[in-house]
C-alpha cells in the first residue's frame, strides 16, 4: 500500500471528481505549484494509484438501455476454469465489471444490453456455450441508483 499525504488524497479526490481537471485549480486547491501537482500526478500513477483515465458514457444514450446483474456458478472451480472464464469475461464488451465472489456464486457480473434480444445472444455466447457454468441467475435493474468507482479518500 502507497503511503498517501494529505496533499495526494486531495489531488485524488478532483481527479476522481473530474480526470481533466486543470492543473492550476489542483494547484490551488492544494497550494503547490503547477509544476509539484504535475510531479504528484505523475508519481501516482507511476506507482499505481492512478490506474487510468476514463470517460463516463451514458448507456442509454448510445443505445443500451437495458443493465442486468448476473450470479455465475460453475461446475468446476479449478484455476484453469476460472481463468478460462475470467478471460472470456475480459473479452466481451457487454460486461461492464466482473467480480471473483464467495458464497453461493462464483461470479458476479454486471452487463448491458440493448434490449432482450441482445441479452439472450449475451446470455449464450458467455454461459450456454460454456460447459463449465453450472447455473446463472440474472436480476434486471431497474433504476441505476448510483454509479461510481470512486475510492474513499478521507484518513
Amino acid at each position: 500500500m502507497t503511503e498517501l499525504s494529505q496533499t495526494d488524497r486531495v489531488i485524488l479526490q478532483l481527479l476522481q471528481a473530474n480526470a481533466r481537471e486543470k492543473l492550476e485549480t489542483i494547484a490551488f486547491e492544494t497550494g503547490l505549484s503547477v509544476a509539484t501537482v504535475q510531479r504528484r500526478i505523475k508519481h501516482l500513477k507511476s506507482s499505481g494509484v492512478i490506474t487510468s483515465e476514463t470517460a463516463l458514457i451514458s448507456p442509454e444514450a448510445v443505445g443500451y438501455s437495458m443493465t442486468f446483474l448476473i450470479m455465475v456458478e460453475l461446475e468446476r472451480e479449478r484455476l484453469d476454469q476460472v481463468d478460462a472464464f475470467r478471460r472470456k469475461v475480459r473479452a466481451e464488451p457487454h460486461v461492464q465489471q466482473c467480480y471473483y465472489i464467495t458464497g453461493d456464486a462464483d461470479f458476479a457480473l454486471i452487463t448491458v444490453a440493448k434490449d432482450m434480444q441482445d441479452f439472450e445472444n449475451l446470455t449464450n455466447r458467455l454461459f450456454f456455450d460454456d460447459a463449465n457454468v453450472k447455473r446463472f441467475r440474472t436480476s434486471v435493474v431497474m433504476n441505476r441508483t448510483k454509479i461510481s468507482l470512486n475510492v474513499p479518500l478521507a484518513e
